[in-house]
């Protein structure tokens, strides 16, 4: 099973980096794989996960946000905006270079990313959400907790998975005004959510509430016992790469 890294440009002419996995037969679609929050394409789950896929004949590109990873930019400048912009780049140099996605799959952040981003990709097909919010307030208040000093001063440090990110108080403004629920509610696309009860970084409700809200055909999955990285049950990633492919086989 071929992987190859790759690069192209978002609309500022940042260089973000990417991985893009290939099935060894012609594949039957290809998807597009959104990380979560200060993460990367090579979250272990994620790497996992798009090369279960690629093993059922579906291509994937994962890739990293600006600032993130491989990617170049600086972290504290992005928002929800400009990872929408960094998702549409992927789309379009994923269009270029094999096929246009009809599959997008985001987790936590990522996931939120790609709900609001579907509506504008006409080639997506279905949408996966794998541990992802019903609402980006959340994460902004996490943050000020953290950390007053971003809101207060303008910026400051928080330690992330044991690594430390400046954030800028933009960020946290960008979270808390963007209207995520009126993006899922417009949502046509079947859409299967993927959440743990057992989550303790994002309570389960949020899977509750996207799956009420979201407009398409809808199915909502349970990782019994699973965290939010899917790391604590590592089994259960294969599980995830295989519903997936069994899921979307009906829509791509």
């Amino acid at each position: 099973m071929p992987s190859h890294r790759v690069n192209f440009k978002n609309e500022s002419g940042t260089r973000l980096a990417g991985i893009i996995d290939l099935p060894t037969e012609s594949p039957r679609g290809f998807a597009l794989f959104a990380h979560c929050f200060t993460c990367s394409k090579d979250l272990k789950a994620i790497v996992r996960i798009s090369r279960g896929l690629a093993k059922h004949n579906i291509g994937v590109l994962r890739f990293d946000f600006t600032g993130l990873g491989d990617s170049q930019g600086v972290f504290s400048d992005s928002n929800m905006l400009t990872n929408l912009a960094d998702i549409q780049a992927a789309t379009n140099w994923l269009a270029t270079e094999y096929q246009a996605p009809s599959l997008l799959i985001g987790h936590s952040l990522g996931g939120a990313a790609m709900m609001a981003s579907v509506g504008s990709i006409n080639s997506a097909q279905a949408l996966v959400t794998i541990a992802a919010p019903s609402c980006t307030r959340h994460l902004a208040t996490f943050l000020d907790q953290q950390n007053p000093e971003i809101t207060r001063q303008g910026s400051g440090n928080v330690i992330i998975g044991g690594r430390t990110h400046t954030m800028r108080k933009q960020l946290l403004d960008s979270l808390t005004e963007y209207d995520l629920k009126s993006h899922i509610e417009s949502i046509s696309v079947p859409h299967m959510i993927i959440h743990s009860p057992a989550d303790e970084t994002l309570a389960f409700r949020h899977a509750e509430e996207i799956f009420s809200w979201t407009g398409g055909a809808k199915s909502l999955i349970t990782l019994v016992g699973s965290d939010h990285l899917l790391v604590n049950q590592p089994e259960d990633v294969g599980y995830v790469a295989d519903l997936i492919a069994t899921w979307s086989r009906k829509w791509i």
